[in-house]
């Protein structure tokens, strides 16, 4: 068992490394991936996979190790930490690929954390940037919910939103990349939404800003994720090529096998519900 001081040492070291790189002038690639930031950012990125999430991720077999593929996810949490628990695991899994995954453009008008974003490897969401991301082979995770599944209210956790128009489906077929179903459990608890706070949220020129039991009680310290404990499932892939890229064009095609998509990973965050027996412990 790690005492509550070996905790505050351990995330005092990670934090110390993460900001040596941010405010340093390092080499970064056409999408502002910093591979050596994102090395100084592990020990965080490990302690909260570790101890303060206790992260348990099954399925990552699923994930391929060379071409490209698309993770799509069920998604919450205001900020993009389900994505960096999503990369942590796959490292963890033996995956040396740096995956990348698209964000809502507000998160990079946060000064405190759109740069650790990039340099992690944070896209802005569009479907040009997915579509050259897939061009070029890499991992790609998408949360189609977008803005509706991080401001869901307490009272609908875990129940995922409509998955849009189906985009992420193009341009899987387009690109005949193998699409990666995603559960993610824990995440819900990080920010339990409790109300809104419209003003602040228009200030920051985000979708929302919740009310939690910690912020805006708390003030800054109320920005701290609670410890839930996490479960990140991968699925079995999804190979769309039999289609052929031309039904990309087929928007009932497309909305068909957007809704079947989003209910395996509902299905899936239920069963790892089950098996998790408990938010927090």
């Amino acid at each position: 068992m790690i005492g509550p001081f070996g905790l505050v040492r351990d995330l005092r070291r990670a934090l110390d490394a993460a900001g040596r790189r941010l405010r340093g002038d390092y080499e970064e690639d056409e999408w502002g991936y910093d591979p050596s930031f994102a090395a100084a950012a592990e020990p965080l990125l490990s302690f909260l996979y570790d101890r303060w999430w206790r992260v348990t991720a099954t399925g990552t077999e699923h994930v391929p190790r060379d071409g490209r593929a698309l993770l799509v996810a069920n998604h919450a949490g205001v900020l993009p930490w389900d994505a960096a628990m999503m990369a942590t695991a796959l490292r963890r899994a033996g995956i040396t690929r740096d995956p990348r995954f698209l964000v809502l453009d507000w998160a990079f008008g946060l000064p405190w954390a759109s740069v650790a974003i990039r340099r992690n490897g944070g896209v802005p969401a569009s479907p040009y940037n997915a579509l050259r991301l897939l061009q070029q082979d890499h991992l790609v995770m998408v949360f189609p919910e977008g803005a509706k599944g991080v401001g869901k209210p307490w009272s609908e956790r875990y129940r995922l939103q409509r998955f849009g128009r189906g985009g992420f489906v193009e341009l899987a077929l387009r690109t005949g990349a193998p699409i990666i179903p995603c559960a993610i459990v824990g995440s819900e608890e990080i920010y339990p939404k409790l109300g809104e706070l419209p003003g602040v949220a228009k200030l920051f020129g985000a979708p929302y800003m919740p009310i939690t039991p910690t912020f805006p009680l708390l003030g800054p310290f109320g920005a701290i994720p609670l410890p839930s404990r996490w479960r990140i499932a991968f699925g079995a892939p999804i190979d769309l090529a039999p289609l052929g890229a031309e039904a990309a064009d087929d928007r009932a095609t497309v909305l068909e096998v957007a809704e079947d998509v989003r209910a395996r990973i509902q299905s899936m965050v239920y069963d790892n519900l089950i098996e998790r027996q408990g938010a927090f412990r």
